[in-house]
């Protein structure tokens, strides 16, 4: 180690003899202005560049050109990058190692939208924590996720990413995810900083198309966009990643208002803010700045800390401090953020990583245990006629579609550290359980030959009842994966249909990446459950499902559509001038020569009509559920009072399971449009057949608040309404009035 790394090991020793564990933010900001001091220019622009593993990346870290990598997992590699910063660069400043660990490293669980179907924070943040265990043990400190991007069209590929619709089931299952990754203590090896995005409004590109503009005002960013990077942020999310698009008309990376009046000012954010992969270039592509030295400076300007491979800044920030178009202090104010993370994660203190113990805890049994348990609570019966579904007396089964035994696919997509070899399938797990005939009848979920249908429906002919597995492939979700169609790809509804037709039982396994319109396969079928995309211990938990052993809980995360021409498509909606009254005179039903206003005027579409296939929070069991008694403690309330709900959950049906007990309101009058229902607070309720429970939520007036017409976040008075149920659409309305 070279005589100036020590004499700044030094240096830091005099200025606090406490560790990372333990030192408090303002020893850590001293830490940071003692080394600030110390760098030339020149290092702090190092400090600001991120680059992905594959290029010369020991000679830039040697350099001090370094401040982070990404898409390096191999201990070796990081150790070496390390060495090269800690003990060759001027300052030794130790590189930060980043990766998409998205919803798990080698354990992959379902994908987040998956996740978020289970409406179970507690194991979402479990699912957290042993992806940073595995990751941290090679080497990677920080991740890209989690993804807040608000999801209202299934079109767009990156749903699977997210955790759907809604603004209150996003804030849950974010901070859930920042808690897992981060953990208790920041400087613990384990901790992998987490990364907010993306900031801001992403999820709502025009068409569902990947990368497209967005049209979303102020006030629906706070309402709506805003609130979850908030929840995060307070939660001790430590770094955030500015998106792709424009919010009227300002490229993400170049918005000043929004990374440094909102995030900054506004919130307080004391982290550190990194461009998507080129972002900073692609705004020359957006028409906003002229060429990579204009980006650069529009980027740095409007709060961005560190530039993820555009290399705009490490060519261009020297020349633009000396012309006089970046401050000084800005640099500084960038390379104090990105250096304040590396003091809070303990790299100063603990650069390396142990190449032998690199793969001691993945796989570790209580990591394939949680990733089982969240993929069976992810998973939705969306149809289960005449009570298919358990298969406890069939003991003979056909095994068929082409999800059946994808160990690749299944893992869905952002799983670039998960290996197909541990996947466990459906097919492997029912082999178990039952004696399984297999036909695959099509290879791959875009297979349009149907030679292998016949082969399935013959031996169909043999078995007790038919599992047929089918969806989508990992590679048609994700970035840049959209549809504008959303049916079942290939011939697999052939396949569905053909089966059908035997007569046998016939259950159906969609494992996608995203809400298809599969409306024409439930009629095909008697009983459908939906995984998207399980991860590793998929299969064990679908076998888990199908034979009992566990009961579906899950609730969709998002609206199912009939038809992918009704996205986009959420159930909080805002309220409408002439709201469908459930009156509709459909396609076929319109009589020749009919009068233009003869159909009523309302909402709805004439091919597919108003309402959608499923809607958000939709899932059955394998019993049912009753709620009675719903109650309110008063009907007027003040905004420093909490409203309390109770109400009794029965399970009356024969089998113990868990229901997803849902609070949603709507607040009828607003200075401005408010939507038709809002969910305020769920929980998972445990039920043995047969018993009733008395819960309650309890809703603080204070959350009923929204920025109003003035842009001031205040709960009007009014009348509002309540409800408690097991989805977005049931229940009875309870009156409450706010004075």
């Amino acid at each position: 180690m070279k005589l100036k790394h020590l004499l700044l090991c030094c240096l830091f020793a005099a200025v606090g003899c406490t560790t990372a564990t333990t030192t408090p933010d303002n020893e850590i900001d001293r830490k940071v202005e003692e080394l600030l001091a110390q760098m030339t220019l020149r290092e702090k622009i190092g400090q600001m560049n991120q680059v992905s593993g594959g290029a010369n990346l020991c000679d830039w870290a040697a350099s001090g050109d370094l401040g982070s990598i990404l898409n390096c997992v191999d201990p070796a590699e990081i150790n070496a990058v390390q060495r090269a910063a800690v003990e060759q660069s001027r300052l030794g400043i130790p590189v930060l190692v980043s990766r998409d660990v998205i919803h798990g490293f080698r354990t992959i669980f379902p994908i987040p939208l998956g996740m978020a179907a289970t409406f179970d924070p507690a194991v979402v943040e479990q699912g957290a924590r042993i992806a940073a265990v595995e990751a941290t043990a090679s080497g990677v400190r920080w991740t890209f996720s989690p993804m807040l991007d608000i999801a209202r069209d299934p079109r767009w590929g990156r749903v699977a990413e997210g955790s759907g619709e809604d603004t209150y089931l996003d804030v849950q299952m974010g901070v859930a995810m920042v808690k897992g990754y981060q953990g208790d203590d920041y400087a613990d090896p384990t901790s992998m900083a987490a990364c907010v995005k993306h900031f801001v409004g992403y999820g709502a590109a025009e068409g569902g198309r990947d990368y497209n503009t967005t049209m979303i005002s102020e006030r629906a960013l706070r309402n709506v966009y805003f609130p979850a990077f908030k929840a995060c942020i307070d939660a001790g999310a430590l770094t955030l990643m500015t998106s792709f698009n424009d919010v009227d008309g300002l490229p993400s990376t170049g918005n000043s208002w929004l990374l440094d009046d909102i995030l900054r000012k506004e919130w307080g954010f004391d982290g550190m803010v990194v461009t998507d992969w080129n972002s900073a270039g692609e705004m020359i592509a957006h028409g906003y700045a002229e060429d990579l030295k204009h980006s650069a400076e529009l980027a740095v300007n409007a709060g961005v800390d560190m530039d993820m491979m555009s290399f705009g800044f490490i060519e261009h920030i020297e020349e633009l401090i000396n012309e006089g178009k970046i401050e000084m202090q800005t640099i500084d104010n960038a390379v104090r953020n990105i250096l304040r993370l590396k003091f809070r994660l303990g790299l100063f203190e603990n650069p390396y990583v142990d190449e032998a113990k690199a793969r001691e805890k993945v796989y570790a049994p209580e990591h394939l245990e949680a990733a089982k348990q969240c993929a069976v609570e992810s998973a939705i019966l969306l149809q289960n006629n005449n009570n298919v579904l358990p298969l406890t007396d069939a003991k003979r089964i056909l095994v068929t579609g082409p999800m059946a035994n994808a160990q690749f696919d299944q893992l869905g997509t952002w799983a670039f550290d998960g290996e197909e070899a541990y996947t466990v399938t459906p097919l492997m797990a029912l082999r178990d359980d039952y004696d399984v005939v297999y036909e695959p009848g099509l290879t791959y979920s875009r297979d349009t030959n149907k030679a292998g249908i016949p082969a399935a429906v013959r031996a169909a002919a043999g078995v007790d009842a038919v599992v047929v597995c089918v969806g989508e492939e990992a590679i048609l979700s994700g970035e840049a994966h959209c549809l504008s169609q959303l049916n079942l790809q290939g011939a697999q509804s052939e396949l569905i249909a053909e089966l059908n037709k035997t007569g046998k039982p016939i259950v159906v396994v969609v494992i996608a990446g995203r809400p298809l319109t599969i409306e024409r396969d439930l009629a095909e079928c008697d009983a459908m459950l939906y995984s998207f995309h399980p991860g590793t211990m998929g299969g064990e938990a679908i076998a888990d499902l199908i034979t009992g052993r566990a009961v579906p809980s899950g609730k969709t995360p998002m609206t199912f559509l009939r038809d992918a021409g009704q996205a986009p498509f959420y159930y909080n909606h805002p309220m409408t001038g002439r709201p469908n009254n459930g009156t509709e005179t459909l396609l076929n039903d319109i009589p020749l020569k009919a009068g233009q206003t003869s159909l009523g005027c309302t909402s709805y579409y004439l091919d597919t009509g108003y309402g959608p296939l499923f809607p958000f929070g939709y899932g059955l069991s394998y019993t049912t559920f009753d709620y009675s008694c719903i109650t309110i403690d008063k009907t007027e309330y003040t905004e420093g009072d909490v409203i309390v709900v109770e109400y009794d959950l029965t399970n009356s049906g024969k089998v113990d399971a868990t229901e997803v007990a849902q609070l949603y309101v709507r607040d009828l009058v607003g200075s401005v449009v408010r939507p038709v229902k809002e969910l305020k607070g769920f929980e998972r309720v445990y039920l043995k057949a047969g018993e009733t429970k008395h819960c309650r939520f309890e809703l603080p007036v204070a959350e009923l608040a929204f920025w109003n017409r003035d842009m001031e976040y205040v709960v009007e008075p009014g009348k509002f309404q309540l409800w408690v149920a097991g989805d977005s659409a049931s229940g009875e309305a309870l009156a409450f009035e706010v004075k």
